[in-house]
């Protein structure tokens, strides 16, 4: 029994897309691995953008307790000033 002609037609442009071309497997392995590497670029970038916002915020928080202590001291000075 011998192999029906649409079986060899799909091995036949199997074997193109696999083998015809110059390089098709190596291109989109290329491309693949160009993919991959702007992805990880993009997970160092956020963790890197993270990062930076953790220590704005952090500093932030340290300007605001400082101007709330100033604000503090001030209105418990204007206190004692005013009772005497």
């Amino acid at each position: 029994m011998a192999p029906h002609w649409t079986g060899l037609l799909i091995v036949a442009i199997l074997l193109l897309l696999l083998f015809g071309g110059r390089g098709k497997i190596s291109s989109l392995m290329g491309d693949f691995a160009k993919g991959i590497t702007a992805f990880r670029k993009g997970l160092k970038d956020e963790d890197a953008d993270k990062e930076k916002s953790a220590e704005e915020s952090g500093r932030l928080s340290r300007d605001s307790a400082t101007g709330e202590s100033e604000r503090t001291s001030k209105a418990a000075g204007e206190r004692t000033g005013s009772n005497s």
